[in-house]
């Protein structure tokens, strides 16, 4: 007997995490006849898995379920049933406002417990459903594996979740729980199963994924060299570290594993001490600069990624200025660059000494503009070198195709060659500050 097939459409807000996150859902309802769709017009099924870092991030959420609500009602009057579900990290930290603004709602759960969706579905036929305890055992245990529909040259593995650094700045501590590493041999099996797919590219995704720790003992450092192992595995990323756990085996890896990319994105958020030491991120502006003249020195080539929170409460304009000239002495490929906003629930949410709007608009409008020059510039210089691109997208015209370069660039090269999903050489032609193009060597 088959399962009638039914239509899920998920909404992801946020990380690669939440990606990762959004797939594993579709995998646990893929048994149960659940089939996504890119549209929730005739859904059976709508998910919207959010985030919570970002501004207005709880209104967005209300704003997509008004729509949400439409389509329900629409399908209702057709004499069709729809179910609403809002998981994530909103779900998490703001669930009963959720079903009390929303009655249309019918599911809320939270990133921990995702794994109990089929559970959660029968319970929500009688009555709404709300789920945001932090569960004994891992989720991770409990999952299926990832069905045979994933498609593409790279793939996300979740290797760590959780955060306990408590930045005074962010809800990930309240709303992923504890740091959580799976074990080293259920994420080489993962890798396995997606290299027999067609995968070339494993990124290693974790809230602070070099607090890894589910090995022998040698972290993150040790987990990349077991994944370089595994035979057709041809590159490695991982993302999201923190300057506190990056290690000596760790930074010894960009050295000695190949496959390990020469990319790094290592969040500093500011490059004044008193400002770090408000925000609880417990490291300095000149430990972070060590941090890199030692990956530096081991990987000479590497490229680098960052984040910062422009105007912080308590933020000077001398502050500002060192975090400035930290991103002069750092030298940067690609950047993420904020206005600081309140998370309720968070130490900073209580600070005072708050800095005025007007003045957080023109310091991140300087601080973008830095990091503009530098993006362009170190695109720019690639321009006549050649590298091993991983084709991994289709373009807009039938004759392109979309890739990654070695330091994450995003490329377009046109070409008459089908090479989806391998690693070819690229000569770069041209550069703007966010992509390059470039031909295939043949």
């Amino acid at each position: 007997m088959t399962t009638a097939e039914k239509k899920l459409y998920i909404k992801t807000w946020g990380c690669q995490m939440n990606v990762y996150d959004s797939n594993r859902m579709a995998d646990i309802l893929h048994p149960l006849g659940y089939r996504q769709t890119d549209v929730p017009d005739d859904a059976d099924m709508v998910i919207l898995n959010t985030c919570h870092i970002r501004e207005k991030a709880t209104e967005k959420v209300f704003s997509d379920l008004g729509r949400m609500r439409d389509h329900k009602n629409d399908r209702k009057a057709a004499g069709k049933k729809t179910l609403i579900a809002v998981a994530g990290c909103v779900a998490q930290a703001e669930g009963d406002v959720i079903l009390d603004r929303a009655p249309y709602v019918d599911m809320v759960f939270g990133p921990q417990t995702y794994h109990e969706l089929p559970e959660m579905i029968i319970k929500a036929t009688g009555e709404r459903v709300i789920n945001t305890d932090f569960p004994v055992e891992s989720k991770f245990d409990l999952l299926p594996e990832e069905h045979a529909a994933h498609s593409g040259p790279a793939a996300f593995v979740s290797i760590q979740e959780g955060c306990d650094k408590f930045c005074t700045f962010c809800v990930v501590p309240y709303t992923r729980g504890a740091e959580y590493s799976r074990p080293l041999d259920k994420i080489i099996d993962e890798t396995k199963r997606l290299r027999d797919r067609g995968v070339v590219e494993i990124v290693l995704l974790g809230q602070n994924v070099n607090a890894y720790h589910g090995g022998t003992g040698g972290g993150l450092g040790e987990l990349i060299a077991a994944v370089a192992d595994v035979e057709g595995v041809e590159r490695i990323r991982y993302m999201t570290s923190h300057p506190r756990d990056m290690d000596d085996a760790l930074i010894e890896a960009h050295g000695s594993v190949p496959e390990l990319m020469p990319f790094l994105h290592l969040p500093v958020q500011s490059g004044s001490d008193e400002i770090l030491k408000t925000m609880n991120r417990k490291h300095t502006a000149d430990h972070y600069r060590d941090i890199i003249a030692r990956v530096r020195k081991v990987r000479p080539d590497i490229a680098l990624s960052s984040d910062f929170i422009v105007g912080f409460p308590g933020e000077s304009e001398q502050h500002f200025e060192e975090t400035l000239q930290l991103i002069r002495d750092i030298g940067y490929t690609s950047s993420y660059s904020f206005k600081y906003s309140a998370r309720p629930g968070t130490p900073a949410a209580n600070m005072q000494n708050l800095v005025p709007e007007k003045v957080k608009d023109e310091r991140v409008q300087r601080i973008q503009a830095l990091l503009f020059e530098q993006h362009t510039a170190f695109n720019k210089a690639c321009i006549g070198q050649t590298m091993n691109v991983l084709l991994d997208g289709h373009g807009r015209a039938e004759s392109q195709l979309h890739g990654r370069t070695p330091y994450n660039q995003a490329i377009h090269v046109t070409t008459d060659v089908k090479n989806f999903g391998t690693v070819m050489p690229v000569r770069i032609t041209n550069a703007s500050a966010t992509s390059l193009t470039g031909e295939i060597l043949k």
